[in-house]
């Protein structure tokens, strides 16, 4: 937990920590990347769901009748298209009872904004929880607009996984969104002239789908 934003989790775990440095390596191809991003992601949605609420249920082990837990929410998982769809596999594998919901937001090289292109959303959003995915939070713009976009159809729990986070994003989401817990394998030192994470990772999408 950061002091300046107390609900910004940055995992410590030393296996995030390698596995983060092979994937901001310039050297890095892009299947590699696909499957670090994947490695990271089941990590982070690991330590993102500690606090999910279990039922108690009874089940036959191939011994005896006996007690045992199974998660109690109904999650749904928002990919922010397109790098956030390289998120998706590992956290369906985690979370196999999960729905899927796409939003495709993209940033507008001139303004920085985010500019929305597509929208899979119910009308309604009957989910427990909502996991927004999205490699990289930078300038905040759309992790922002996907919230607004999320709470307008009346998600009640929303959290945001993501791979690398700078200040100015951070800052930006949770100023609008104070209730959103953001979870990120790391926290670098800042935004370039152009709007880009540093040290950061590069374009999460173009690494990972091969299209730099």
């Amino acid at each position: 937990m950061d002091d300046q934003f107390p609900n910004l989790r940055v995992s410590g775990h030393p296996l995030l920590r390698h596995k983060m440095r092979l994937l901001s390596d310039r050297m890095t191809d892009a299947r590699t990347f696909r499957d670090l991003v994947s490695e990271i992601t089941s990590l982070l949605i690991y330590e993102a769901t500690t606090d999910l609420p279990v039922r108690r249920v009874t089940y036959d082990t191939p011994l005896e009748s006996t007690e045992g837990f199974e998660i109690d929410a109904r999650v749904a998982l928002v990919p922010i298209l397109r790098a956030g769809l390289g998120m998706v596999p590992a956290s369906l594998d985690a979370l196999p009872g999960s729905v899927v919901r796409h939003l495709g937001l993209f940033r507008d090289e001139q303004t920085h904004q985010p500019v929305s292109y597509y929208n899979k959303l119910p009308k309604r959003c009957e989910e427990d929880l909502v996991i927004v995915l999205d490699p990289m939070l930078a300038t905040g713009g759309s992790a922002t607009a996907a919230f607004e976009t999320l709470k307008a159809c009346g998600a009640p729990r929303i959290v945001f996984i993501g791979i690398v986070a700078a200040p100015e994003g951070v800052r930006a989401a949770l100023e609008q969104h104070p209730d959103v817990i953001i979870h990120v394998a790391r926290f670098d030192r800042q935004l370039n002239a152009d709007a880009y994470i540093v040290p950061g990772l590069g374009d999460a999408g173009d690494r990972m789908f091969g299209t730099l």
